[in-house]
């Protein structure tokens, strides 16, 4: 017996799935000789997003400004707001949080800080010191443990003397759900 000697009603192998699945999407598995099915949804890494400052943003020294990534390059699910600049998963989960800011040319031994921030509070933070008059890029990870409920942040600071820039694309926040923890 081959697949073709079934119609689409019976499970045979017999169309293959042209493009990646949907989160409702189904697969089969046999857990401990049971079959059961399982939602994409719970497989794939989504909720998830990127996102970019678009425009050169002023920070104000040595203030915790909120990081304007405003250009999503992708957001899987809608979940991130590119007003707030806020990702509000709503499938709770384990996720890796990162983000970086890259900001212009400041004094020696001045520093930038980017952070990562969960409903307000911050939770992670990265200091990169200012070698000379060059721009200077701290980066930042976290992972993070979020009810549907709970939203990440990124927030930027210097302590340079004057405003500087986040520079406009090399400046970016983004989440993504791990998968099987």
């Amino acid at each position: 017996v081959t697949a073709s000697s079934f119609d689409n009603s019976v499970i045979s192998g017999h169309t293959a799935l042209a493009t990646a699945p949907a989160t409702t999407d189904e697969f089969l598995i046999s857990d401990g000789g049971t079959i059961k099915r399982i939602d994409y949804s719970v497989l794939g890494s989504t909720p998830a997003f990127h996102a970019v400052v678009g425009s050169n943003q002023s920070l104000s020294n040595n203030t915790q400004t909120k990081l304007a990534a405003n250009s999503e390059t992708f957001d899987s699910d809608g979940k991130y707001d590119n007003s707030a600049y806020r990702f509000t998963p709503t499938v709770a989960g384990k996720y890796i949080c990162y983000a970086q800011v890259n900001i212009e040319g400041g004094s020696s031994n001045s520093l930038a800080q980017i952070s990562i921030y969960k409903n307000g509070s911050q939770l992670n933070m990265a200091i990169d010191r200012y070698a000379g008059d060059g721009d200077v890029t701290p980066n930042v990870f976290a992972t993070v443990e979020l009810d549907s409920d709970d939203y990440v942040e990124a927030f930027a600071r210097h302590n340079v003397g004057s405003s500087k820039n986040a520079l406009a694309t090399s400046s970016w926040f983004g989440a993504y759900r791990i998968v099987g923890v």
